[in-house]
């Protein structure tokens, strides 16, 4: 096969590639944050006394929120690597949206490195602790969504917050409560994304083509 026709072969593949997916990694970003406190305090004897640097204050969601930054996906260490499918937004993610910083309650307890990830099951985003103790505390929230704006270049979702069973057990066995908080509606999020788009297979191959076809020219001139 030549190169001209090799090239129309994968330029036909490309154009099939690209209808039936239009993929995205999300690459950077904030998810915001509004706790609701006071009923958080009359159920529970949690108290936020501190936050780390890189916690932004105040967040998007008003003067009593806060905002994590969404970890590159280049990162070393916390990556994100969170794709979906535009044409298929509920039936195509995977990965995880990765976050840096930390909250302390009660000067003693600190959580953060939030890790966001889909759970197909609860139809819901489920926000999980990876810094207590080195290894985390595992899924604390649910985020149920109210609206969600997926596009090639940006993912927009908000939702409730949700207490996980999980994190109601947790609660309880760490003696900070006594009553089963489980689906418990203490707050408020907002995951503010920025994509970039996959190149499809097609788009790879065409590009591996013109490389090839640029050095064959090179050689015969």
């Amino acid at each position: 096969m030549t190169i001209g026709r090799l090239c129309a072969a994968v330029a036909a593949a490309g154009v099939v590639g690209a209808a039936s997916a239009d993929l995205v990694d999300v690459v950077g970003g904030q998810t915001n944050v509004l706790l609701d406190f006071e009923l958080i305090s009359s159920v529970t004897d949690l108290e936020l006394t501190g936050v780390s640097d890189g916690v932004i204050i105040p967040g998007n969601l008003g003067n009593d929120s806060v905002a994590f930054a969404i970890t590159s996906p280049y990162a070393e260490t916390g990556a994100t690597n969170f794709q979906y499918d535009t044409m298929d937004f509920f039936g195509s993610f995977s990965g995880s949206i990765e976050h840096r910083g930390t909250l302390t309650f009660n000067e003693a307890i600190t959580i953060g490195n939030f890790d966001i990830g889909y759970d197909a099951g609860l139809q819901a985003f489920t926000v999980s602790d990876t810094f207590f103790n080195g290894s985390g505390l595992g899924a604390l929230f649910a985020v149920v969504i109210d609206e969600a704006s997926p596009s090639l270049s940006t993912f927009d979702v908000t939702g409730d917050l949700l207490i996980t069973a999980n994190f109601a057990t947790i609660l309880i066995d760490l003696g900070l409560t006594s009553t089963d908080l489980t689906g418990a509606d203490v707050g408020d999020a907002w995951i503010q994304g920025l994509n970039q788009s996959v190149p499809s297979p097609g788009a790879l191959a065409l590009g591996g083509i013109a490389l090839l076809t640029s050095r064959v020219r090179r050689r015969r001139s």
